[in-house]
């Protein structure tokens, strides 16, 4: 078994009325997990950082650009058993403006903004919860 960082996980929020709401992207069909919610996500291409690929993911999968952006003190990961491969998945943070229109990317069919307690219902896996509490906490 290897250890991979090849993915990067993107939780976008704003503040509304001085509310955090998080960005969540529904997973179109096809792909793995269709249907789904999520935050932003995606590979890491040859040649760029993490930090790189976490603002072009947001770019391609939303049009958003970010106020401000952070790195998370938080590593989720994930088995793929194609490649026998533990991924070590590096998490970010990225505020918006509350003004800023999200543009789809054919990976998704819809999004929504959700306070905290509702975001983590509709999230999949424990890590990507306790990485929007870490971001709400801050």
């Amino acid at each position: 078994m290897q250890i991979l960082k090849g993915y990067i996980e993107l939780h976008v929020f704003r503040l509304k009325k001085e509310k955090v709401e998080f960005l969540l992207l529904k997973r179109s069909g096809g792909r793995i997990y269709p249907g789904t919610w999520q935050m932003v996500s995606g590979r890491i291409e040859t040649g760029e950082t993490a930090v790189q690929a976490a603002m072009r993911e947001l770019m391609e999968e939303t049009g958003l650009v970010p106020v401000k952006f952070w790195v998370v003190p938080k590593v989720n990961s994930f088995y793929t058993p194609d490649n026998d491969a533990v991924n070590m998945v590096p998490v970010f943070a990225a505020m918006v403006d509350v003004k800023s229109k999200v543009r789809l990317s054919d990976e998704h069919t819809d999004f929504q903004w959700a306070p905290l307690k509702k975001a983590c219902k509709l999230l999949a896996w424990p890590g990507q919860r306790e990485a929007a509490n870490i971001i709400q906490n801050y």
